[in-house]
């Protein structure tokens, strides 16, 4: 593929939760020709109420009153179509088809199912989408990712073939990139046996970063709702401000820690690349964003501060651990069973103190009574509940004197419940009790970014 230079862009929900919306991302896209292939996701509100039909036990009348209101949401766009009854033709036949399907999920739970469920915010907005860049212009075409993201059958969290898609990417995408715009969608992927997967909640980043990767892109472009990254989450201080530009390693850690901005895999598929990334608001595209790259001009000591709320704090304890060895073993052993990552993790001579995160929007607990019961088997286990994780984000943090007492005298006050340091140049991390999270934050960020 010959092309001078080529940007995958993606647009998140609150960037086509509309028609105005689509427009400016479609201006966008017409004000800059390195904008090929453009990676959607679902329209704002329509995930949240796919996630509602993908459980059990959704009644008849709730099902066709969360089918009405997706409907409303597409086709307040689409009556501003030139080519409205064709669209308006295929989302019913979407809706059609997700309706079935709910109706079978509200029998008996399915995890192939809620996959399927949760595919259709993303089919009907890039369909729309697509029009609505014509409606500019620009020649864009509407493309399946299930013909290129090939994935396993681990429902709700699949994982991408690499290969196959570098391979897809080459034969169905990228002889269409000379002479087209491709509109494709983020978060969603197809198995072996031809059923639709999605990456997990968020996962449309992802997705634009792996189809970047595959067609080696010069750039990729994030574009949601704030201006770039901010030194810490604005709506716990006002006094937070954009930052410019950010190296992978920070902005791993930060989207790792907890930075709604990007999806914590986004950057993988980049770094491995090395395609620089931007994150920027599309209602807002003339202030610029946050550029992020292997190598910055500037590395300061503190860079950010990120905060993750609803964390398990998981301690096991056994006398059996002292001077003997095997022990964190089999515990990980357990874990690895049931596909559980650790977080963080601190030992002492006889106990070891793990995290792990139980994101909003999770349909079931990722440490569940199973977990725990295996655990007991081998040792005495506590579980907490109510806690939120601060990571202080930077460079050299491990080589720089002062840090710690920088962190922790400014939060005297608080009552910090676990510290993990020196693991990483790039952050301090530590647990506080939820209620205490906010107050946290804005006190280091006042004292570390003044």
């Amino acid at each position: 593929m010959s092309l001078s230079s080529f940007t995958v862009a993606k647009f998140g929900g609150t960037s086509v939760a509309d028609h105005q919306a689509m427009l400016r991302c479609a201006n966008i896209i017409k004000n800059d020709p390195s904008n090929k292939l453009i990676v959607v996701s679902a329209s704002s509100g329509v995930t949240n109420s796919l996630v509602r039909l993908s459980q059990e036990n959704v009644s008849d009348s709730e099902q066709a009153e969360i089918i009405a209101k997706i409907r409303t949401i597409q086709l307040n766009i689409t009556k501003c179509l030139a080519q409205e009854q064709q669209i308006n033709e295929q989302i019913a036949a979407l809706l059609i088809e997700l309706a079935e399907y709910s109706k079978a999920q509200s029998l008996t739970y399915c995890p192939r199912i809620a996959d399927a469920i949760l595919s259709y915010g993303e089919q009907m907005s890039s369909r729309i989408f697509a029009l609505v860049l014509q409606s500019v212009g620009v020649n864009g075409v509407m493309l399946d990712v299930r013909e290129v993201m090939k994935t396993n059958s681990l429902y709700g969290k699949a994982v991408v073939d690499l290969k196959q898609l570098q391979k897809n990417c080459a034969q169905y995408f990228a002889p269409q990139l000379i002479d087209k715009v491709i509109v494709t969608q983020g978060f969603v992927g197809q198995d072996e046996q031809g059923y639709t997967t999605t990456l997990g909640r968020g996962g449309s980043d992802y997705s634009a970063a792996l189809l970047a990767e595959a067609l080696n892109a010069d750039n990729l472009a994030i574009w949601t709702d704030v201006v770039g990254i901010f030194t810490t989450d604005p709506r716990i201080t006002d006094q937070a401000r954009a930052i410019k530009e950010i190296s992978f390693g920070e902005a791993a850690e930060m989207a790792t820690f907890g930075a709604k901005i990007l999806h914590p895999a986004t950057l993988i598929p980049a770094m491995r690349k090395n395609i620089p990334v931007f994150v920027g608001s599309s209602k807002e595209p003339e202030k610029g964003g946050t550029r992020i790259q292997k190598h910055v001009d500037s590395s300061p000591i503190y860079r950010s501060i990120a905060l993750r709320r609803e964390q398990t704090l998981v301690t096991v304890k056994s006398p059996a651990m002292l001077h003997a060895s095997g022990f964190l073993a089999n515990v990980f052993t357990i874990l690895a069973k049931h596909e559980l990552s650790v977080d963080l993790i601190t030992t002492s001579e006889i106990s070891v103190a793990l995290t792990f995160d139980n994101p909003t929007g999770s349909t079931q607990a990722l440490l569940n009574s199973t977990v725990v019961k295996e655990l007991e088997q081998l040792c005495e286990v506590t579980v907490e509940h109510g806690l939120s994780l601060v990571a202080v984000i930077g460079n050299k943090m491990h080589r720089s004197n002062g840090v710690c007492t920088s962190v922790f005298d400014t939060i005297a006050g608080i009552n910090v419940r676990m510290i993990c340091h020196g693991a990483s140049e790039h952050n301090l991390c530590f647990l506080v009790d939820e209620h205490q999270a906010n107050e946290t934050v804005e006190k280091l960020h006042n004292a570390l970014f003044a």
